[in-house]
């Protein structure tokens, strides 16, 4: 029976193959107005882009406004609309896939009810946002895991000389739908351990005819007391000619945020004698123990840190010397910003007769932003004239403290940035017969960033501090003893002056072209194949000049280039709340002004000089078989696959600190990538789902450029720190497991619970190795000797966890509570690597093991909806647990990691429907006014009590908008 099924794959895609070269990844879908036979996968969309994954006709996917089969599989019509459409829309696409997939999906036209796709996400089950601040979410995990591969309308898309694409970019007025795809199939592109995340944009024959769609808002920023427009049109129509169905849409939006981030931080850890050192260790009382300077001194960037037991002793001198352990600094961050993103997109359909589909269309996203950072930074790490110290109970950590004659400096830091992303398609679809199709599709798409930065430094010595580097709550307070001569520019010296700037490109070329073929009957329900070409480019070019101190007064300078912040920290903390400091916009404005009071380089004698540039060709090709049998008269679905990708890749590396001495990579991979997927309705209403996959991840492109950046020793630790790429990287590879079960005890109401294995094998880790770079340009803390950080492949592990969701919409409430639903999810992880240990030369000297970064043991999100009558509405609260954010440079005495404590949001968004048309919106974003906090820890060692490190308060924001629709 299995050599007859295999006889029938190869003849039906050798049949294939003659009808016409089969490219791979483009599945085939139709305008919505003629039905089609389609593979069995995710739900189809209506309209003609390459999915992931298409369906059955017989399972195809209700529009989320439509009336949805109910689920005793009667066809009972009851139309749903609003909120409920969307979440009931999401509980379909899962219902109807073969693979894992959680979806949003737009209640109508501009209705996707977030600003950008990544906080649209953050209420799908298994999804964790972060980095939270300006305003909105900008970092997005699938369980845990970050490297999603990124799609629009099937087709991988980038950003510069990245592998992924600026999620956060795309604006959700743009969004028809967007899938998160938790496994894998043959014929979906294989990078991404995390999964993929398919955007899908609106086409004109999602219409009948005519369509038009506006929205506007206005957004209040109440940590920048700014108020923000979003606004959006679309318009499509579409029209029966002599040469068939033609249709045209296009769709723009603009969006504008002015946002302040504010943040106080504890420095890191490190040693000083205490009070008393004992005779012959050369100490004075409370002075910095500086490793390096004295016999037996103490090694920095220990995993755990330094012994934090009271009485924990150094051998100072071949002394026997008790120590305690501070923070070296204490400093605030008062950040202005202000982002732009416009996007569009247009779409031509034509449809030449009933077995034809066209597709021209464009694509752009564009990020225009600017900061400007205000930093106020002090040591406290000077032994003169020492005053007694306040410990933790039962430890030598210092809690409280006065240091005398401390330096500290303020620094304006002024950045911008600009980016433009287009992609450009054709794509067509021809049907063969009845029950099968070949779907081409072409795809060129360039993005470029560029970036300036700008940066003056002003310094002076206080006579006092007194600092309490936890007053509670995980926030420092710290004063001096004239905190009004922070406002003072005549006694701020103008110090160091840094000007750099760099530019990211990248392109792609790719060619894809699919086929499958499908029976109503029997074992073999279709076979399908394809291969994928594409050619990408990247290159990288930066500048940098920095120069020393000027000698003068920030007074002597004009008044325009002084700056005075106000209100810092919103009263949350007992610091400065003002400090002058140059003024970053006029540093912008005025640069070259600036750069000749330095005696650098004016912008008619700068240049970028090349960093790397990199071609990277792929071809794939896959063979994926559905099948269909009865086991105790119920269907079990099955499909199998495997893809071959072959990657062929060139770099080119240009040293900046070697007169652009050049270097020549070329590397080389190939690798099978099987996969399995069994779906077995146990009833009409309980299914199982089990999957086995092959996915990778391939090295950031960052990640294997050898070049230096470097930083000088600005703590006097003995040596600046840098990172650096590791060319000879090789892709991380994992084996994926999972299992799912699935209730939909009612209509538009589900339960499902999914547990999940990952085995990730050659996970980059950083490896931190001492060097000396010689003749460096470093300014600031010039040094010769650094701590180098590269990424290397040497790390395996293992993450596992349950995902569960429940969506439910009681039919049986009375009256006014009739339109009660609810959503919500929960993700338990478990998660390990191993983590090498090394010495300064680098050699690995053993192992630790540690979790994953970014991944939290635990996460769940709620939402309430309602929607009866003209009222829509949803309140949603996320929460995420502690995670490993980082690893810190290997520099100090804390423990090496950086955790986040745990992150949350309660969001509030409502609707009134005036009439069928016309909608007014509210939407509260944080309303509970969250932080965002980090703190050091390894393994048992660390936490955020003693351990505190920064806190970040982030904006709370109010949005009134009104849509309008017309179709």
């Amino acid at each position: 029976m299995a050599i007859k099924a295999f006889k029938l794959c190869s003849a039906s895609v050798l049949a294939l193959v003659l009808a016409a070269p089969a490219f791979a990844q483009a599945v085939p879908t139709t305008p919505q107005d003629r039905p089609e036979v389609a593979p069995t996968g995710t739900p189809a969309r209506t309209d003609s882009a390459p999915a992931a994954t298409t369906p059955t006709a017989d399972t195809a996917q209700p529009a989320a406004g439509a009336a949805a089969p109910a689920a005793d599989g009667s066809e009972e019509a009851i139309v749903v609309t609003g909120v409920r459409a969307s979440l009931v829309g999401a509980l379909n696409v899962r219902k109807n896939s073969i693979q894992i997939v959680d979806s949003i999906v737009s209640e109508d036209v501009g209705k996707l009810p977030d600003n950008n796709v990544v906080e649209a996400l953050q209420r799908v089950t298994g999804v964790q946002v972060t980095n939270r601040t300006g305003g909105e979410a900008a970092a997005i995990s699938i369980r845990g895991l970050p490297d999603a591969l990124t799609t629009l309308n099937g087709r991988n898309i980038f950003t510069a000389a990245g592998q992924a694409f600026a999620l956060q970019d795309i604006s959700a007025n743009l969004v028809k739908q967007v899938d998160v795809y938790k496994t894998r199939a043959a014929e979906q592109i294989e990078t991404g351990l995390a999964g993929q995340i398919d955007v899908a944009t609106r086409r004109p024959f999602d219409f009948d005819g005519f369509a038009i769609s506006g929205l506007a808002r206005g957004i209040y920023n109440e940590q920048a007391d700014s108020y923000n427009p979003n606004a959006a049109l679309l318009v499509s129509n579409r029209w029966e000619t002599g040469i068939g169905d033609i249709g045209l849409l296009v769709n723009g939006s603009y969006t504008r945020t002015k946002y302040r981030d504010q943040t106080i931080t504890a420095g890191a850890f490190v040693p000083f004698a205490t009070e008393t050192p004992p005779a012959g260790s050369g100490l004075a009382p409370l002075e910095r123990i500086f490793p390096g300077a004295t016999n037996g001194n103490w090694t920095p960037g220990l995993d755990r840190g330094l012994p934090t037991t009271p009485g924990s002793t150094l051998n100072i001198n071949g002394v026997t010397t008790p120590y305690y352990l501070s923070r070296d600094a204490i400093f605030s961050s008062d950040l202005y910003g202000k982002r732009e993103r416009p996007s569009a997109n247009i779409a031509l359909q034509w449809a030449p007769n009933s077995s034809s589909v066209y597709t021209a269309e464009a694509f752009y996203a564009g990020f225009r932003g600017e900061t400007f950072n205000s930093l106020q930074f002090s040591f406290v790490d000077f032994w003169g004239n020492p005053q007694p110290v306040t410990l933790y109970d039962g430890t030598n950590i210092v809690k409280s403290r006065t240091a005398n004659s401390v330096y500290g400096f303020n620094s304006g830091d002024y950045t911008k940035s600009k980016t433009d992303s287009f992609v450009y398609a054709v794509n067509g679809k021809w049907d063969l017969g009845s029950s099968g199709k070949i779907i081409g599709d072409v795809a060129y798409q360039t993005s470029k960033v560029t970036t300036s930065f700008n940066a003056m430094r002003t310094e002076r010595t206080a006579n006092q501090i007194n600092v309490d580097f936890n007053a509670g709550g995980g926030i420092p307070s710290y004063h001096f003893d004239n905190d009004a001569l922070l406002t003072d520019p005549s006694i701020w010296n103008v110090a160091q002056f840094y000007d750099n700037a760099n530019r990211d490109k990248g392109s792609a070329l790719t060619g894809t072209l699919d086929g499958y073929y499908g029976w109503d009957e029997g074992f073999l329900r279709q076979i399908k194949a394809g291969f994928r070409y594409d050619n990408r480019k990247a290159a990288t070019s930066v500048r940098t000049q920095d120069a020393a101190n000027l000698g003068r007064t920030l007074s002597s300078l004009p008044s325009e280039a002084q700056f005075t912040n106000k209100d810092f920290f919103d009263g949350r903390s007992d610091s400065p709340t003002s400090w002058v400091l140059p003024n970053g916009y006029w540093l912008h404005e005025n640069a070259d002004t600036v750069r000749a009071l330095y005696g650098l380089k004016t912008s008619d004698q700068l240049a970028l000089q090349r960093v790397f540039d990199i071609t990277e060709t792929t071809l794939a090709a896959y063979i994926q078989a559905d099948a269909e049998l009865s086991i105790f008269g119920r269907p079990l679905k099955l499909q199998a696959g495997v893809r071959h990708v072959t990657v062929d890749t060139d770099y080119n590396f240009f040293d900046r600190y070697a007169n652009g001495a050049q270097t020549f990579v070329s590397t080389g991979s190939a690798k099978w990538l099987p996969s399995f997927t069994a779906r077995y309705e146990i009833t009409n209403k309980l299914r199982v789902r089990f999957n086995y996959g092959q996915t990778l991840r391939r090295p950031s492109f960052s990640d294997i450029n050898p070049n230096f950046a470097l930083t000088g020793d600005l703590t006097n630790v003995g040596y600046g720190s840098g990172t650096a790429g590791t060319a000879t990287l090789r892709p991380t590879e994992s084996k994926n497991y999972d299992v799912a079960a699935e209730w939909y005890f009612d209509r538009n109401s589900a339960i499902f619970v999914t547990g999940f294995r990952r085995e990730v094998d050659g996970l980059v880790v950083p490896l931190t190795v001492r060097e000396t770079i010689p003749n460096n340009g470093i300014v600031a803390g010039a040094t010769n000797s650094f701590a180098i950080t590269r990424p290397v492949n040497a790390s395996d592990g293992v993450l596992k966890g349950i995902e569960a969701g429940l969506t439910y919409f009681p039919d049986y409430l009375p009256g006014p509570f009739r339109g009660l639903g609810f959503q919500g999810s929960v993700t338990v992880l478990d998660s390990k690597q191993n983590i090498p240990l090394s010495d300064a030369a680098g050699n690995i000297t053993g192992q630790a093991t540690s979790p994953f970064f970014g991944v939290s043991d635990l996460s769940y999100n709620t939402t309430l909806a309602y929607d009866r009558g003209p009222i829509g509405a949803r309140l949603s609260y996320i929460w995420r647990k502690a995670f490993l954010a980082n690893n810190e440079a290997r520099l100090f005495a804390n423990p090496i990691g950086v955790w986040r404590n745990p992150e949350k949001s309660l969001d509030l968004q409502l609707t009134l429907n005036v009439n069928d048309r016309l909608g007014l919106t509210f939407d509260a974003v944080n309303l509970t006014k969250s932080k965002q906090q980090t703190y050091y820890k390894f393994e048992d060692t660390g936490g955020p009590e003693q351990f505190n490190l920064g806190t970040t308060l982030l904006s709370r924001t109010f949005a009134i908008g009104a849509r309008y629709t017309f179709k």
